[in-house]
């Protein structure tokens, strides 16, 4: 993922969304709350910031987005069934247009042979009157537990400008 400051991605975002009167929904394992944190410090975000879930704990995915226990026991927390199922829990659960959704292992460990450490799946949802649109993408980041989280959240706000550049 290309170098940047975070405020230019989220404020590009929030242009986009606003632009469009667009609302956006988070869904975030691995990043923590980074998105939400870095979109809320842009004024005005209020406009088109519906919400934001952490959902680290399994737990937490299956009360607050409805992921279902299968995914998870089938594909687990760190697939793209399961990076869809929080977008569009999210989407269930607010009355946001667009949602982003995070999960992924951030390091330091956690990794193994099939998602090492900086794979992160991505999934971006998008409720129009006629549609729902599902995107998704898998990264594997090198780098520090920071620098994963950080290119994370670049990539997610660079999916919310891609599906709305293609559906809106």
């Amino acid at each position: 993922m290309a170098d940047g400051d975070l405020e230019t991605w989220a404020r590009n975002a929030g242009s986009l969304l606003s632009q469009r009167g667009l609302r956006l929904a988070t869904a975030e394992s691995c990043t923590g709350g980074l998105i939400v944190a870095v979109l809320t410090a842009i004024p005005g975000s209020s406009d088109w910031l519906e919400c934001g879930f952490v959902t680290y704990s399994v737990e937490a995915k299956q009360q607050m987005l409805g992921v279902r226990p299968e995914t998870l026991e089938h594909h687990g927390a760190v697939s793209e069934r399961t990076a869809r199922e929080m977008a569009l829990g999210a989407l269930t659960h607010s009355t946001a247009d667009v949602a982003v959704s995070v999960t992924g292992i951030a390091g330091l460990g956690g990794g193994e042979i099939l998602h090492p450490v900086g794979t992160v799946w991505f999934g971006w949802a998008l409720r129009t009157a006629d549609d729902l649109i599902f995107e998704s993408a898998v990264h594997t980041f090198r780098g520090t537990r920071v620098e994963v989280r950080e290119n994370a959240v670049r990539t997610a706000l660079a999916g919310i400008r891609s599906i709305l550049n293609k559906y809106i």
